[in-house]
């Protein structure tokens, strides 16, 4: 049985009362645009026979549906690809789906596709410049899909790291328009990630050749599915189940099984009931308030999800009117237990925290501690009741029945009542270096001080070289800074993982300061990640000089440069116009030009 909700934690509650307060001349002109668009109707009855015409002239037998307009039609807004392995299993989505409502008198369309790219691939390459600004492009993107207004709900097929987000940024802008986000599941456990993070640190320094790390590395990611660690992309899928925008269990279940189709029929047929033609009308803006962002921010701490959802949830939150400040995550892990050890935080696979109890265990959990909105509005109905049950697929037919009340491995996931830890797993930073951000649920306690001499880079390349030429032989703190989005798009330094992970495991204390981002995969070094303002806008990382000692605090969240003339030095410029040019950077200068602040979400459209 669910146990019975506790009243709302009160930091949470007031957390939520600032959003509201803080949101609400923005989030007032928001509701008023998506109620007017709402108050048009079924969009096909207004267009015209021509429009409507060249919208259905491909759809065969679903002409005579379409035409009649008294049934409700379902936009398709698709990541395919199948350079990705998580947006592989989308290819035969479409049919399913099209198929599926066919047989209640409903139509779909495939209304556009949006990019897809891969942060695994580009790490550490020229493209990953790009990789933050393509969740805007994402969002551009599925808004074009939209913009033929012929639909009355709309399924995003997206997984990965800035898939999702763009997506929610589209979902809220049409907000008018009931939303489901349909996932495509993990890909089953391969090699476990402590041995590919072992045979990474040993390539790193030498110990073994290319062929063995890249049959690690092949082990590991094998298959359909999204990588199995605990990075952006599995957050992205905890975070639409804690807002309520997937069905109910459905983040966790691997592609291409009986589970995971019926689930995407499920989601098609819930789509058709919560349009404005019938009696459940559930238009995603109304979906997407402050309660959702609240309980999105508690998932996140709870899990020890990813830093790259503190840039995108902000984003997320403008483009339904609300706003979210650092401040706001702060305040949230300080009363969120973390309750979860998915590697990096741990050993375990999502795979693992799944068959540990998974979501509905910590959503059961939390609702019991009083740390979620269980009033919330969800596609599935109204509360949170719903996301503690589990689906299964019985005789073939879908229901749900009640999740874990009990962890079934308490090394993986626990009660919120004993913890791993009794905060969450970020902090904020501030001080004279600027605002940023930490997080330390994978991060020992006895690195969460670091005070040691700054070594200045302005490329993770020359990071690496230095490595190499065995010049870091004391305690550092290294800085890469002129790696914001105005920089050069604020790609992730997550290849200086293990060369960092290396310098610790020797003995020294070490951390990254950086107004980059690290990856969803950022383990055990502790980093001060997104610092605001960034080097290319004369913030302060460009006052810092090597040597200069610097004091990095994450259980005060401070993050401060000791020297006694900082403040009173002018900050350096750097040559960035080797960010300009190659793998489609030029394509991406009025980006650049128009990013606004991580501390914002670092978007460019909201």
């Amino acid at each position: 049985m669910t146990k019975r909700p506790a009243p709302l934690n009160d930091t949470l509650a007031r957390v939520t009362d600032r959003i509201r307060e803080r949101s609400a001349g923005q989030r007032g002109d928001y509701l008023a645009r998506i109620a007017e668009a709402a108050s048009a109707g079924p969009v096909r009855a207004h267009l015209s026979c021509g429009n409507q015409a060249h919208a259905y002239a491909a759809m065969e037998r679903d002409k005579p549906a379409l035409a009649e307009g008294r049934a409700a039609n379902i936009g398709i807004v698709t990541a395919y690809n199948d350079m990705l392995s998580a947006h592989q299993p989308y290819e035969s989505y479409p049919r399913l789906i099209k198929d599926s409502l066919r047989k209640l008198g409903v139509t779909a369309q495939v209304a556009g596709g949006v990019p897809a790219m891969c942060d695994g691939v580009t790490q550490g390459q020229p493209g990953m410049e790009l990789s933050l600004f393509s969740r805007d492009v994402i969002a551009l993107a599925a808004g074009i899909s939209l913009s033929h207004n012929t639909f009355d709900a709309a399924l995003y097929l997206g997984v990965c790291d800035k898939i999702v987000p763009g997506l929610i940024m589209a979902a809220a802008t049409f907000g008018h328009i009931p939303a489901i986000f349909v996932p495509a599941g993990p890909m089953t456990s391969g090699l476990p990630n402590d041995e590919k993070a072992k045979v990474r640190q040993q390539f790193a320094t030498g110990e073994v050749g290319r062929d063995k790390l890249m049959e690690a590395e092949m082990a590991s990611y094998h298959g359909p599915g999204t990588c199995t660690f605990y990075g952006t992309a599995n957050t992205n899928q905890m975070l639409m189940e804690f807002m309520g925008l997937h069905l109910p269990g459905a983040s966790f279940v691997n592609p291409n099984t009986p589970l995971r189709e019926a689930l995407t029929v499920q989601a098609a047929r819930r789509a058709a009931e919560i349009t404005a033609l019938g009696n459940d009308y559930r238009p995603a803006g109304e979906i997407l308030d402050e309660r959702a962002f609240v309980n999105g921010l508690v998932g996140l701490m709870a899990t020890g999800g990813s830093t790259n959802l503190v840039l995108h949830l902000p984003a997320m939150a403008r483009a339904a009117g609300i706003v979210l400040d650092l401040a706001d995550f702060d305040d949230i892990s300080a009363v969120v237990p973390l309750m979860a050890k998915v590697y990096p935080n741990g050993l375990a696979d999502v795979n693992h925290f799944h068959a540990a109890g998974g979501l509905q265990f910590l959503i059961r959990e939390l609702l019991g501690a009083g740390l979620l909105h269980g009033d919330a509005k969800t596609v599935a109905g109204d509360g949170l009741e719903a996301y503690t049950r589990e689906p299964k697929l019985i005789d073939g037919k879908l229901d749900w029945a009640e999740g874990p009340s009990e962890t079934l491995n308490d090394k993986i996931l626990r009660p919120a009542a004993t913890p791993f830890q009794p905060q969450g797993g970020l902090r904020q930073l501030s001080g004279n270096l600027g605002r940023g951000v930490i997080k330390i649920s994978a991060v020992a306690p006895e690195h969460h001080l670091i005070e040691a001499p700054v070594r200045i880079f302005h490329d993770q390349d020359d990071v690496r070289a230095a490595f190499k030429r065995d010049e870091f032989a004391s305690d550092t703190v290294v800085v890469v800074r002129f790696q914001g989005p105005q920089a050069n798009g604020m790609p992730e330094l997550h290849s200086l993982t293990p060369t960092l992970s290396v310098l610790q495991a020797r003995g020294l204390k070490v951390a990254l300061v950086t107004d980059g981002r690290m990856s969803g995969a950022s383990g055990k070094v502790p980093a001060a990640i997104h610092v605001s303002p960034e080097a290319a806008c004369g913030g302060p990382l460009a006052k810092l000089r090597d040597g200069d000692l610097v004091r990095l605090d994450a259980e005060n969240g401070v993050l401060t440069c000791l020297a006694a003339d900082f403040d009173s030095r002018t900050p350096v410029a750097a040559d960035l116009s080797h960010n300009a040019h190659g793998i489609g950077r030029e394509l991406f200068a009025a980006f650049r030009r128009n990013v606004g602040p991580a501390t914002d979400g670092a978007a460019v459209i909201v």
